[in-house]
């Protein structure tokens, strides 16, 4: 076979436009011993895929295959009670937020005058005059002492 031919079913070969028969000339010919300097590159390729189909599976194949497939053991992981009633501690914690944020929610839009008070939120609502003017005279009270304390140490510290 000439050397051209050759060359062209290369360019076929790569173009993937030869037939099996074709193919098989190809591999027949990188096979010899003597193969142009030029051509020598595709050597291995026709050499490899001929080495190939020859080496078969093995005797010990099916056996290799199925230790290959074959299941591994799981252990069980181990729960505990404490294990077992987590997520329900963690769906009760945010049950607990949630309705807690609402209480909050509805106590303060539930004032008359929009404002909650202080003494609301732990339950005791000052509501009688007497109590609330009394508080009101016992904060300036407090007050009036506080600033006469502060005087005295500003005094101290003049002298």
């Amino acid at each position: 076979m000439d050397y051209k031919d050759i060359e062209q079913l290369l360019e076929r070969y790569w173009q993937c436009e030869t037939s099996v028969e074709e193919e098989a000339t190809l591999r027949d010919f990188f096979a010899k011993e003597e193969v142009p300097a030029h051509l020598l590159r595709y050597k291995n390729l026709f050499v490899y895929q001929q080495v190939q189909q020859e080496v078969g599976l093995g005797e010990d194949f099916d056996a290799r295959i199925l230790a290959e497939v074959e299941p591994t053991v799981v252990k069980a992981k181990r729960l505990t009670l404490a294990g077992r009633f987590i997520p329900l501690f963690k769906a009760a914690a945010v049950i607990a937020i949630i309705l807690s944020l609402g209480n909050v929610a509805q106590h303060s839009f539930s004032g008359d005058d929009g404002s909650v008070l202080a003494t609301d939120t732990i339950g005791k609502q000052v509501t009688a005059p007497s109590v609330a003017i009394s508080n009101d005279v016992k904060a300036e009270q407090v007050l009036a002492d506080s600033l006469a304390k502060i005087n005295h140490k500003v005094q101290v510290i003049n002298e």
